[in-house]
Protein backbone atom coordinates (compact mmCIF):
# COMPACT_ATOMS: atom_id res chain seq x y z
CA UNK A 1 0.00 0.00 0.00
CA UNK A 2 3.08 2.41 0.97
CA UNK A 3 4.71 1.97 -2.64
CA UNK A 4 0.97 2.50 -4.23
CA UNK A 5 0.32 5.81 -2.88
CA UNK A 6 4.37 7.18 -3.09
CA UNK A 7 4.77 5.35 -6.50
CA UNK A 8 3.01 8.25 -8.71
CA UNK A 9 5.52 10.81 -6.89
CA UNK A 10 8.84 8.25 -7.34
CA UNK A 11 8.04 7.88 -10.75
CA UNK A 12 7.87 11.48 -11.45
CA UNK A 13 11.47 11.53 -9.44
CA UNK A 14 13.50 9.17 -11.19
CA UNK A 15 16.82 11.07 -11.88
CA UNK A 16 16.97 11.75 -8.04
CA UNK A 17 16.04 8.30 -6.70
CA UNK A 18 18.50 6.78 -8.73
CA UNK A 19 20.82 10.20 -8.00
CA UNK A 20 20.50 8.94 -4.10
CA UNK A 21 20.69 5.31 -4.38
CA UNK A 22 24.17 5.89 -6.20
CA UNK A 23 25.49 8.25 -3.67
CA UNK A 24 24.35 5.61 -1.11
CA UNK A 25 26.52 2.71 -2.79
CA UNK A 26 29.44 4.68 -3.13
CA UNK A 27 29.37 5.79 0.55
CA UNK A 28 28.46 2.31 1.99
CA UNK A 29 31.30 1.17 -0.47
CA UNK A 30 34.02 3.24 1.00
CA UNK A 31 33.07 2.82 4.78
CA UNK A 32 33.48 -0.93 4.45
CA UNK A 33 36.65 -0.13 2.82
CA UNK A 34 37.87 1.71 5.70
CA UNK A 35 38.92 -1.17 8.24
CA UNK A 36 40.63 -3.32 5.51
CA UNK A 37 42.92 -0.48 5.27
CA UNK A 38 43.12 -0.03 8.99
CA UNK A 39 44.43 -3.46 9.08
CA UNK A 40 46.88 -3.09 6.43
CA UNK A 41 47.82 -0.15 8.29
CA UNK A 42 48.42 -1.78 11.76
CA UNK A 43 49.92 -4.94 10.20
CA UNK A 44 51.52 -4.51 7.62
CA UNK A 45 52.87 -0.73 8.69
CA UNK A 46 52.88 -0.25 12.63
CA UNK A 47 54.51 -3.82 13.44
CA UNK A 48 57.04 -4.32 11.02
CA UNK A 49 57.85 -0.76 11.00
CA UNK A 50 57.75 0.78 7.59
CA UNK A 51 56.33 4.43 8.29
CA UNK A 52 55.94 4.61 4.05
CA UNK A 53 53.52 2.64 3.94
CA UNK A 54 51.71 3.97 6.83
CA UNK A 55 51.69 7.30 5.31
CA UNK A 56 50.56 5.85 2.28
CA UNK A 57 47.89 4.16 3.36
CA UNK A 58 46.63 7.23 5.80
CA UNK A 59 46.18 9.86 2.84
CA UNK A 60 44.09 7.01 0.59
CA UNK A 61 42.26 6.63 4.18
CA UNK A 62 42.13 10.54 4.17
CA UNK A 63 40.53 10.49 0.84
CA UNK A 64 37.99 7.76 0.83
CA UNK A 65 36.71 9.30 4.20
CA UNK A 66 36.31 12.49 2.37
CA UNK A 67 34.92 11.07 -0.78
CA UNK A 68 32.82 8.97 1.89
CA UNK A 69 31.58 12.12 3.43
CA UNK A 70 30.86 14.54 0.36
CA UNK A 71 28.62 11.16 -0.81
CA UNK A 72 26.93 10.98 2.58
CA UNK A 73 26.42 14.40 2.73
CA UNK A 74 24.84 14.63 -1.04
CA UNK A 75 22.73 11.62 -0.35
CA UNK A 76 21.08 13.01 2.69
CA UNK A 77 20.01 16.30 1.16
CA UNK A 78 18.61 14.41 -1.49
CA UNK A 79 16.57 12.16 0.60
CA UNK A 80 15.70 14.97 2.87
CA UNK A 81 14.20 17.01 -0.54
CA UNK A 82 12.53 14.04 -1.75
CA UNK A 83 10.87 13.64 1.49
CA UNK A 84 9.77 17.07 2.02
CA UNK A 85 8.45 16.69 -1.58
CA UNK A 86 6.97 13.66 -1.36
CA UNK A 87 4.80 15.04 2.03
CA UNK A 88 4.08 18.47 -0.20
CA UNK A 89 2.46 15.98 -2.99
CA UNK A 90 0.76 13.64 -0.74
CA UNK A 91 -0.96 17.11 1.15
CA UNK A 92 -2.12 18.59 -2.23
CA UNK A 93 -3.79 15.26 -3.58
CA UNK A 94 -5.32 14.89 -0.40
CA UNK A 95 -6.72 18.44 -0.50
CA UNK A 96 -7.64 18.07 -4.17
CA UNK A 97 -9.63 14.86 -3.77
CA UNK A 98 -11.20 16.66 -1.00
CA UNK A 99 -12.30 19.26 -2.92
CA UNK A 100 -14.39 17.17 -4.94
CA UNK A 101 -16.24 15.37 -2.36
CA UNK A 102 -19.95 15.77 -1.22
CA UNK A 103 -21.26 15.99 1.91
CA UNK A 104 -21.55 12.74 2.04
CA UNK A 105 -18.30 11.31 1.32
CA UNK A 106 -17.10 14.19 4.39
CA UNK A 107 -19.62 12.80 6.56
CA UNK A 108 -18.62 9.00 5.53
CA UNK A 109 -15.14 9.41 6.36
CA UNK A 110 -15.01 12.01 8.48
CA UNK A 111 -13.72 15.74 8.77
CA UNK A 112 -11.64 15.28 11.89
CA UNK A 113 -10.29 12.21 10.13
CA UNK A 114 -9.45 13.74 6.93
CA UNK A 115 -7.49 16.51 8.80
CA UNK A 116 -5.82 13.71 10.66
CA UNK A 117 -5.16 12.14 6.95
CA UNK A 118 -3.25 15.52 5.68
CA UNK A 119 -1.50 16.22 8.27
CA UNK A 120 -0.55 13.32 10.60
CA UNK A 121 -0.60 10.18 8.38
CA UNK A 122 1.55 12.08 5.55
CA UNK A 123 4.27 13.09 7.95
CA UNK A 124 4.52 9.17 8.78
CA UNK A 125 4.53 8.48 5.08
CA UNK A 126 7.33 11.43 4.24
CA UNK A 127 9.26 10.38 7.80
CA UNK A 128 9.78 6.52 6.08
CA UNK A 129 10.12 8.08 3.24
CA UNK A 130 13.31 9.55 4.32
CA UNK A 131 14.56 7.04 6.49
CA UNK A 132 14.31 4.26 3.78
CA UNK A 133 16.46 6.85 1.12
CA UNK A 134 18.83 7.60 4.15
CA UNK A 135 18.66 4.18 5.49
CA UNK A 136 17.56 1.44 3.72
CA UNK A 137 19.36 1.78 1.00
CA UNK A 138 22.53 1.81 2.83
CA UNK A 139 21.83 -1.10 5.10
CA UNK A 140 21.54 -4.17 2.60
CA UNK A 141 24.44 -3.17 1.28
CA UNK A 142 26.51 -2.64 4.84
CA UNK A 143 24.74 -5.86 6.12
CA UNK A 144 26.07 -7.82 3.02
CA UNK A 145 29.28 -5.99 2.28
CA UNK A 146 29.89 -6.15 6.06
CA UNK A 147 29.39 -10.46 6.07
CA UNK A 148 31.61 -10.72 2.88
CA UNK A 149 34.19 -8.75 4.34
CA UNK A 150 34.21 -10.31 7.62
CA UNK A 151 34.26 -13.92 5.93
CA UNK A 152 37.45 -12.66 3.85
CA UNK A 153 39.29 -11.30 7.54
CA UNK A 154 38.38 -14.89 8.94
CA UNK A 155 36.17 -17.89 8.14
CA UNK A 156 35.91 -19.58 11.63
CA UNK A 157 34.85 -16.39 13.75
CA UNK A 158 32.15 -15.83 11.19
CA UNK A 159 30.37 -18.92 12.28
CA UNK A 160 29.15 -16.72 15.19
CA UNK A 161 27.41 -14.57 12.66
CA UNK A 162 25.39 -18.05 12.04
CA UNK A 163 23.76 -17.17 15.56
CA UNK A 164 23.67 -13.46 15.98
CA UNK A 165 21.98 -12.91 12.59
CA UNK A 166 18.90 -15.22 12.63
CA UNK A 167 18.63 -14.02 16.64
CA UNK A 168 18.18 -10.99 15.33
CA UNK A 169 16.18 -11.73 12.95
CA UNK A 170 13.38 -14.01 14.64
CA UNK A 171 13.16 -10.85 17.17
CA UNK A 172 12.50 -8.47 14.41
CA UNK A 173 10.02 -10.97 13.08
CA UNK A 174 7.74 -11.16 16.00
CA UNK A 175 7.92 -7.62 16.71
CA UNK A 176 6.83 -6.64 13.07
CA UNK A 177 3.63 -9.11 14.10
CA UNK A 178 2.59 -7.25 17.52
CA UNK A 179 3.18 -3.70 16.04
CA UNK A 180 1.32 -3.56 13.27
CA UNK A 181 -2.12 -3.80 14.57
CA UNK A 182 -0.88 -1.28 17.36
CA UNK A 183 0.15 1.49 15.21
CA UNK A 184 -3.52 0.97 13.16
CA UNK A 185 -5.08 1.43 16.97
CA UNK A 186 -3.14 4.31 17.26
CA UNK A 187 -4.19 5.98 13.94
CA UNK A 188 -7.96 5.20 14.92
CA UNK A 189 -7.70 6.26 18.52
CA UNK A 190 -5.62 9.61 17.26
CA UNK A 191 -9.29 10.67 15.09
CA UNK A 192 -10.83 9.97 17.81
CA UNK A 193 -9.37 12.87 20.29
CA UNK A 194 -9.39 15.25 17.47
CA UNK A 195 -13.10 14.58 16.76
CA UNK A 196 -13.45 15.46 19.97
CA UNK A 197 -11.32 18.75 19.89
CA UNK A 198 -12.90 19.60 17.02
CA UNK A 199 -16.03 19.02 18.23
CA UNK A 200 -15.25 21.15 21.35
CA UNK A 201 -13.78 23.94 19.09
CA UNK A 202 -16.79 24.36 17.02
CA UNK A 203 -19.12 24.24 19.93
CA UNK A 204 -17.63 25.89 22.48
CA UNK A 205 -20.35 28.56 22.79
CA UNK A 206 -22.54 25.88 23.46
CA UNK A 207 -20.44 23.70 25.79
CA UNK A 208 -20.49 26.20 28.27
CA UNK A 209 -24.05 27.66 27.83
CA UNK A 210 -24.87 24.18 28.38
CA UNK A 211 -22.16 23.92 31.33
CA UNK A 212 -21.13 20.52 29.65
CA UNK A 213 -17.82 21.34 29.78
CA UNK A 214 -17.31 18.26 32.41
CA UNK A 215 -18.66 16.39 29.86
CA UNK A 216 -16.10 17.24 27.43
CA UNK A 217 -13.66 17.18 29.01
CA UNK A 218 -14.25 13.30 30.16
CA UNK A 219 -14.77 12.45 26.59
CA UNK A 220 -11.24 14.10 25.96
CA UNK A 221 -9.52 12.78 29.11
CA UNK A 222 -10.85 9.45 27.82
CA UNK A 223 -9.98 9.52 24.34
CA UNK A 224 -6.16 11.05 25.24
CA UNK A 225 -6.00 8.03 27.51
CA UNK A 226 -6.86 5.29 25.02
CA UNK A 227 -4.17 6.79 22.94
CA UNK A 228 -1.63 7.04 25.25
CA UNK A 229 -2.44 3.21 26.42
CA UNK A 230 -2.08 1.90 23.05
CA UNK A 231 0.95 4.61 22.63
CA UNK A 232 2.55 2.66 26.26
CA UNK A 233 2.08 -0.56 24.70
CA UNK A 234 4.29 0.97 21.22
CA UNK A 235 6.70 1.69 23.92
CA UNK A 236 7.08 -1.93 25.83
CA UNK A 237 7.62 -3.09 22.29
CA UNK A 238 10.39 -0.74 21.84
CA UNK A 239 11.89 -0.91 25.73
CA UNK A 240 12.02 -4.17 24.92
CA UNK A 241 13.53 -5.05 21.59
CA UNK A 242 16.28 -2.76 21.47
CA UNK A 243 17.97 -3.69 24.68
CA UNK A 244 17.68 -6.79 23.76
CA UNK A 245 19.11 -6.58 20.75
CA UNK A 246 22.25 -4.60 22.03
CA UNK A 247 22.71 -7.57 24.42
CA UNK A 248 23.25 -10.18 21.39
CA UNK A 249 25.65 -7.51 19.66
CA UNK A 250 27.36 -6.72 22.75
CA UNK A 251 27.55 -10.93 23.41
CA UNK A 252 28.80 -11.10 19.85
CA UNK A 253 31.76 -8.58 20.18
CA UNK A 254 32.47 -10.28 23.80
CA UNK A 255 32.85 -13.33 21.74
CA UNK A 256 34.48 -12.09 19.13
CA UNK A 257 37.19 -10.97 21.15
CA UNK A 258 37.49 -14.14 23.12
CA UNK A 259 38.20 -16.11 20.34
CA UNK A 260 39.70 -13.86 18.43
CA UNK A 261 42.15 -13.48 21.07
CA UNK A 262 42.61 -17.15 20.90
CA UNK A 263 42.93 -17.17 17.06
CA UNK A 264 46.07 -14.71 17.21
CA UNK A 265 47.39 -16.73 20.20
CA UNK A 266 47.35 -19.58 18.01
CA UNK A 267 49.11 -17.05 14.60
CA UNK A 268 45.78 -17.84 12.51
CA UNK A 269 44.99 -13.86 12.78
CA UNK A 270 46.54 -10.75 13.17
CA UNK A 271 45.49 -7.57 15.43
CA UNK A 272 44.68 -5.34 12.76
CA UNK A 273 42.57 -7.99 10.94
CA UNK A 274 40.56 -8.74 14.64
CA UNK A 275 40.03 -4.97 14.90
CA UNK A 276 38.42 -4.97 11.55
CA UNK A 277 36.13 -7.78 12.26
CA UNK A 278 34.94 -5.85 14.83
CA UNK A 279 34.07 -3.12 12.82
CA UNK A 280 32.72 -5.44 10.33
CA UNK A 281 30.50 -6.98 13.22
CA UNK A 282 29.54 -3.10 13.87
CA UNK A 283 28.52 -2.08 10.90
CA UNK A 284 26.40 -5.41 10.10
CA UNK A 285 25.10 -4.86 13.51
CA UNK A 286 23.98 -1.15 12.78
CA UNK A 287 22.47 -2.81 9.14
CA UNK A 288 20.37 -5.12 11.08
CA UNK A 289 19.51 -2.71 13.52
CA UNK A 290 18.50 0.30 10.92
CA UNK A 291 16.48 -2.50 9.09
CA UNK A 292 14.90 -4.03 12.12
CA UNK A 293 13.74 -0.29 12.89
CA UNK A 294 12.48 0.32 9.28
CA UNK A 295 10.40 -3.21 9.60
CA UNK A 296 8.88 -1.08 13.04
CA UNK A 297 7.98 2.06 11.61
CA UNK A 298 6.86 0.07 8.06
CA UNK A 299 3.83 -1.19 9.74
CA UNK A 300 2.24 2.36 10.58
CA UNK A 301 3.95 3.48 7.61
CA UNK A 302 1.51 0.84 5.81
CA UNK A 303 -1.74 1.91 8.09
CA UNK A 304 -1.19 5.73 7.35
CA UNK A 305 -0.82 4.82 3.35
CA UNK A 306 -4.19 2.50 3.10
CA UNK A 307 -6.12 5.48 5.05
CA UNK A 308 -4.49 8.09 2.61
CA UNK A 309 -5.33 5.62 -0.55
CA UNK A 310 -8.48 5.18 0.96
CA UNK A 311 -9.42 8.94 0.34
CA UNK A 312 -7.62 8.73 -2.86
CA UNK A 313 -9.42 6.04 -4.55
CA UNK A 314 -13.09 7.18 -2.74
CA UNK A 315 -15.47 7.80 -5.49
CA UNK A 316 -17.30 11.37 -5.67
CA UNK A 317 -20.75 10.98 -6.04
CA UNK A 318 -21.20 14.57 -7.40
CA UNK A 319 -18.79 13.90 -10.98
CA UNK A 320 -18.51 16.03 -13.58
CA UNK A 321 -19.73 14.15 -17.18
CA UNK A 322 -17.06 13.17 -19.35
CA UNK A 323 -18.60 14.99 -22.79
CA UNK A 324 -20.57 17.86 -20.78
CA UNK A 325 -23.05 20.04 -21.76
CA UNK A 326 -22.83 23.98 -21.26
CA UNK A 327 -25.58 26.43 -20.61
CA UNK A 328 -26.03 29.37 -23.04
CA UNK A 329 -24.73 32.45 -21.65
CA UNK A 330 -26.64 36.08 -21.32
CA UNK A 331 -30.02 33.82 -21.61
CA UNK A 332 -32.67 33.01 -18.83
CA UNK A 333 -32.76 29.71 -17.09
CA UNK A 334 -35.61 27.35 -16.35
CA UNK A 335 -34.86 24.67 -13.52
CA UNK A 336 -37.09 22.37 -13.28
CA UNK A 337 -37.79 19.15 -10.64
CA UNK A 338 -39.14 16.28 -12.04
CA UNK A 339 -40.53 13.47 -9.82
CA UNK A 340 -37.80 13.71 -7.77
CA UNK A 341 -36.96 11.72 -4.51
CA UNK A 342 -33.87 11.98 -2.19
CA UNK A 343 -33.19 8.99 0.38
CA UNK A 344 -29.73 9.17 2.09
CA UNK A 345 -27.93 6.04 3.03
CA UNK A 346 -29.13 3.64 6.00
CA UNK A 347 -32.35 6.29 6.11
CA UNK A 348 -35.78 4.29 6.39
CA UNK A 349 -37.69 6.34 4.70
CA UNK A 350 -36.68 9.32 1.71
CA UNK A 351 -36.57 13.16 2.93
CA UNK A 352 -38.11 14.02 -0.18
CA UNK A 353 -41.09 12.53 -2.27
CA UNK A 354 -42.43 13.14 -5.84
CA UNK A 355 -41.20 16.81 -5.78
CA UNK A 356 -42.51 18.54 -9.37
CA UNK A 357 -41.41 22.32 -9.30
CA UNK A 358 -40.53 24.52 -12.05
CA UNK A 359 -38.76 27.99 -11.44
CA UNK A 360 -38.91 29.70 -14.11
CA UNK A 361 -37.11 33.16 -14.78
CA UNK A 362 -38.32 36.48 -12.66
CA UNK A 363 -40.26 34.42 -10.70
CA UNK A 364 -40.07 33.93 -6.54
CA UNK A 365 -40.32 30.37 -4.93
CA UNK A 366 -40.45 29.97 -1.52
CA UNK A 367 -40.25 26.68 0.71
CA UNK A 368 -42.14 26.55 4.14
CA UNK A 369 -42.46 23.11 5.98
CA UNK A 370 -41.71 22.30 9.48
CA UNK A 371 -38.30 21.32 10.91
CA UNK A 372 -36.78 18.23 9.02
CA UNK A 373 -39.08 18.24 5.85
CA UNK A 374 -36.77 18.37 3.49
CA UNK A 375 -36.40 22.37 2.81
CA UNK A 376 -32.49 22.23 2.54
CA UNK A 377 -32.44 18.86 1.31
CA UNK A 378 -34.54 20.47 -1.38
CA UNK A 379 -32.58 23.74 -2.70
CA UNK A 380 -29.12 21.76 -2.32
CA UNK A 381 -29.71 19.67 -5.00
CA UNK A 382 -30.04 22.58 -7.17
CA UNK A 383 -26.42 23.52 -7.00
CA UNK A 384 -25.60 19.86 -7.03
CA UNK A 385 -24.64 19.63 -3.21
CA UNK A 386 -26.44 15.89 -3.32
CA UNK A 387 -27.98 14.44 -6.15
CA UNK A 388 -31.68 12.91 -6.07
CA UNK A 389 -31.80 9.08 -5.37
CA UNK A 390 -34.74 9.18 -8.63
CA UNK A 391 -35.92 11.75 -10.71
CA UNK A 392 -34.08 14.39 -12.07
CA UNK A 393 -33.17 17.85 -12.18
CA UNK A 394 -33.11 19.85 -15.52
CA UNK A 395 -31.88 23.72 -16.41
CA UNK A 396 -33.48 24.45 -20.29
CA UNK A 397 -34.30 21.10 -20.28
CA UNK A 398 -30.76 19.73 -19.49
CA UNK A 399 -30.29 17.02 -16.80
CA UNK A 400 -28.02 18.54 -14.16
CA UNK A 401 -25.72 15.37 -14.14
CA UNK A 402 -25.35 16.20 -17.65
CA UNK A 403 -23.41 19.53 -17.15
CA UNK A 404 -20.05 20.43 -15.22
CA UNK A 405 -20.62 21.06 -11.67
CA UNK A 406 -18.76 24.10 -11.36
CA UNK A 407 -20.32 25.48 -14.23
CA UNK A 408 -23.74 25.13 -13.22
CA UNK A 409 -22.72 26.82 -9.82
CA UNK A 410 -21.24 30.07 -11.89
CA UNK A 411 -25.25 30.20 -12.59
CA UNK A 412 -25.83 30.03 -8.86
CA UNK A 413 -25.92 32.04 -6.05
CA UNK A 414 -26.24 30.29 -2.98
CA UNK A 415 -26.36 31.61 0.91
CA UNK A 416 -26.74 28.32 2.91
CA UNK A 417 -28.63 27.95 6.39
CA UNK A 418 -25.27 28.87 8.08
CA UNK A 419 -23.42 31.74 6.67
CA UNK A 420 -19.23 31.04 6.69
CA UNK A 421 -17.42 33.92 5.19
CA UNK A 422 -13.59 33.37 3.66
CA UNK A 423 -10.68 35.14 5.22
CA UNK A 424 -9.38 37.99 3.31
CA UNK A 425 -11.06 41.49 3.57
CA UNK A 426 -14.47 42.38 2.88
CA UNK A 427 -14.26 43.19 -0.82
CA UNK A 428 -12.27 39.89 -1.43
CA UNK A 429 -14.88 37.95 0.44
CA UNK A 430 -17.82 39.25 -1.37
CA UNK A 431 -16.52 39.63 -4.67
CA UNK A 432 -14.36 36.05 -4.14
CA UNK A 433 -11.76 38.00 -6.10
CA UNK A 434 -7.86 37.94 -4.27
CA UNK A 435 -7.58 41.48 -5.46
CA UNK A 436 -10.41 43.22 -6.38
CA UNK A 437 -10.08 46.11 -8.72
CA UNK A 438 -12.04 49.67 -8.38
CA UNK A 439 -14.53 47.86 -11.05
CA UNK A 440 -14.74 45.11 -8.25
CA UNK A 441 -15.26 46.97 -5.46
CA UNK A 442 -18.35 49.12 -7.44
CA UNK A 443 -19.74 46.00 -7.58
CA UNK A 444 -19.88 45.14 -4.16
CA UNK A 445 -21.08 48.41 -2.66
CA UNK A 446 -24.17 47.91 -5.42
CA UNK A 447 -24.28 43.89 -3.46
CA UNK A 448 -23.85 45.90 -0.27
CA UNK A 449 -26.70 47.71 -1.02
CA UNK A 450 -29.29 45.63 -2.14
CA UNK A 451 -28.29 43.94 1.54
CA UNK A 452 -28.70 46.38 3.65
CA UNK A 453 -25.04 46.20 4.29
CA UNK A 454 -23.47 49.63 2.92
CA UNK A 455 -24.25 51.46 6.46
CA UNK A 456 -22.47 48.84 8.62
CA UNK A 457 -19.02 48.63 6.40
CA UNK A 458 -18.84 51.77 5.84
CA UNK A 459 -18.29 52.42 9.54
CA UNK A 460 -15.97 49.91 9.86
CA UNK A 461 -12.29 51.57 9.97
CA UNK A 462 -11.15 49.84 6.73
CA UNK A 463 -14.28 49.96 5.04
CA UNK A 464 -14.25 47.05 1.96
CA UNK A 465 -10.57 46.63 3.27
CA UNK A 466 -11.41 45.70 6.47
CA UNK A 467 -9.89 41.98 7.21
CA UNK A 468 -12.28 39.65 7.88
CA UNK A 469 -11.69 36.47 10.07
CA UNK A 470 -12.11 32.86 9.06
CA UNK A 471 -15.91 32.20 9.09
CA UNK A 472 -16.49 35.85 10.04
CA UNK A 473 -15.88 35.42 13.44
CA UNK A 474 -15.25 39.20 13.65
CA UNK A 475 -18.93 39.81 12.44
CA UNK A 476 -22.69 39.32 13.99
CA UNK A 477 -24.78 36.82 12.80
CA UNK A 478 -27.05 39.35 11.16
CA UNK A 479 -24.14 40.96 9.13
CA UNK A 480 -22.45 37.70 8.42
CA UNK A 481 -25.60 36.58 6.64
CA UNK A 482 -25.79 39.70 4.95
CA UNK A 483 -22.87 39.63 3.57
CA UNK A 484 -22.91 36.19 2.41
CA UNK A 485 -25.92 37.49 0.54
CA UNK A 486 -24.12 40.27 -0.72
CA UNK A 487 -21.25 37.51 -2.28
CA UNK A 488 -24.42 35.60 -3.92
CA UNK A 489 -25.37 38.93 -5.21
CA UNK A 490 -22.33 39.87 -6.60
CA UNK A 491 -22.72 36.93 -9.01
CA UNK A 492 -25.44 37.99 -11.53
CA UNK A 493 -26.67 34.93 -11.24
CA UNK A 494 -29.74 33.20 -13.03
CA UNK A 495 -30.91 31.56 -10.18
CA UNK A 496 -30.27 32.94 -6.33
CA UNK A 497 -31.10 30.20 -3.66
CA UNK A 498 -31.70 31.45 0.38
CA UNK A 499 -31.44 28.76 2.54
CA UNK A 500 -33.44 29.90 5.53
CA UNK A 501 -31.16 33.03 5.12
CA UNK A 502 -33.35 35.80 6.76
CA UNK A 503 -33.77 34.07 9.97
CA UNK A 504 -31.00 35.92 11.64
CA UNK A 505 -32.07 39.64 10.24
CA UNK A 506 -35.01 41.59 11.74
CA UNK A 507 -38.00 42.09 10.66
CA UNK A 508 -37.22 45.70 8.88
CA UNK A 509 -34.36 43.96 7.54
CA UNK A 510 -35.84 41.47 6.13
CA UNK A 511 -38.71 43.06 4.27
CA UNK A 512 -35.95 45.91 3.03
CA UNK A 513 -33.74 43.23 1.55
CA UNK A 514 -36.85 41.43 -0.21
CA UNK A 515 -38.20 44.66 -2.07
CA UNK A 516 -34.37 45.16 -3.18
CA UNK A 517 -34.22 41.83 -4.36
CA UNK A 518 -36.92 42.43 -7.28
CA UNK A 519 -34.57 45.34 -8.42
CA UNK A 520 -31.36 43.62 -8.09
CA UNK A 521 -32.13 40.10 -9.23
CA UNK A 522 -33.75 41.07 -12.78
CA UNK A 523 -34.98 38.20 -14.38
CA UNK A 524 -33.54 35.58 -12.43
CA UNK A 525 -35.33 32.62 -10.69
CA UNK A 526 -35.05 33.13 -7.18
CA UNK A 527 -35.87 30.15 -4.55
CA UNK A 528 -36.23 31.25 -0.58
CA UNK A 529 -36.92 28.76 2.39
CA UNK A 530 -37.99 30.49 4.77
CA UNK A 531 -39.93 29.84 8.58
CA UNK A 532 -41.36 33.39 8.81
CA UNK A 533 -44.56 33.48 7.16
CA UNK A 534 -44.34 37.64 6.52
CA UNK A 535 -40.69 36.32 4.48
CA UNK A 536 -42.51 34.52 2.01
CA UNK A 537 -46.41 35.52 1.91
CA UNK A 538 -45.05 37.76 -1.41
CA UNK A 539 -43.67 35.15 -3.29
CA UNK A 540 -44.85 34.04 -7.08
CA UNK A 541 -45.47 30.53 -5.73
CA UNK A 542 -45.24 28.66 -2.10
CA UNK A 543 -44.79 25.33 -1.48
CA UNK A 544 -45.64 23.57 1.56
CA UNK A 545 -43.99 20.56 2.64
CA UNK A 546 -45.21 17.89 5.08
CA UNK A 547 -42.97 16.26 7.33
CA UNK A 548 -42.62 12.78 4.84
CA UNK A 549 -41.03 15.42 2.30
CA UNK A 550 -43.98 15.79 0.05
CA UNK A 551 -45.52 19.21 -1.50
CA UNK A 552 -49.01 19.28 0.24
CA UNK A 553 -49.96 22.81 -0.38
CA UNK A 554 -48.72 25.12 -4.14
CA UNK A 555 -49.60 28.77 -4.44
CA UNK A 556 -50.10 32.01 -3.46
CA UNK A 557 -50.35 33.27 0.35
CA UNK A 558 -53.90 33.93 -0.07
CA UNK A 559 -54.78 31.28 -2.63
CA UNK A 560 -52.84 28.78 0.35
CA UNK A 561 -54.45 30.59 3.09
CA UNK A 562 -57.95 29.01 1.34
CA UNK A 563 -57.13 25.30 0.75
CA UNK A 564 -53.99 24.24 2.55
CA UNK A 565 -54.69 23.54 6.34
CA UNK A 566 -51.13 22.91 6.73
CA UNK A 567 -49.97 26.57 5.58
CA UNK A 568 -52.88 27.77 7.51
CA UNK A 569 -51.85 26.00 10.59
CA UNK A 570 -48.19 27.60 10.38
CA UNK A 571 -49.42 31.06 9.50
CA UNK A 572 -51.77 30.80 12.67
CA UNK A 573 -48.75 29.66 14.78
CA UNK A 574 -47.09 32.89 14.08
CA UNK A 575 -49.33 35.92 12.90
CA UNK A 576 -52.77 37.10 13.79
CA UNK A 577 -55.68 36.72 11.71
CA UNK A 578 -55.74 40.51 11.18
CA UNK A 579 -52.28 40.28 10.27
CA UNK A 580 -52.77 37.89 8.01
CA UNK A 581 -55.16 39.00 5.70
Amino acid sequence: MLWRVTKPYLSAHRARVFAIIGLQLVATMSALMLPDLNAAIIDKGVVVGDVGLVWRYGVIMLAISGLQAVASGFAVYLAASLAMGMGRYLRGEVFDKVQTFSSREVSEIGASSLITRSTNDVQQIQMVTLMIFNMMIMAPIMGVGGVIMALRMNVKLSGLLLIVIPIIAVTTFFAFRILSPLFKSQQTRLDNMNTVLREELSGIRVIRAFVRQDDFNNRYTNANDALKAVALKVGAVFAFIFPFLQLVFSAGSVAVVWFGGHLIESGEMEIGALLAYISYLAMIFNATMTASMMFFMLPRASVTARRINEVLTTTPTITAPAHAKTLAEGQPITFKYEDVCVKYPGAEAPVLTHIDVTLDPGTVTALIGSTGSGKSTMVALLPRLIDPSAGRLTANGINLKELDPDALRDHIGYVPQTAYLFSGTVASTVSGVENPTEHDKERVWRALEATQSVDFVSELEHGLDTEVDPGGRNFSGGQRQRLAMARALYREANLYVFDDSFSALDYETDAAIRNNLRKYVGDAAVMIVAQRVATIRHANQILVLDDEGEIVGRGTHKQLLKHCKTYQEIVASQVSEEEVR
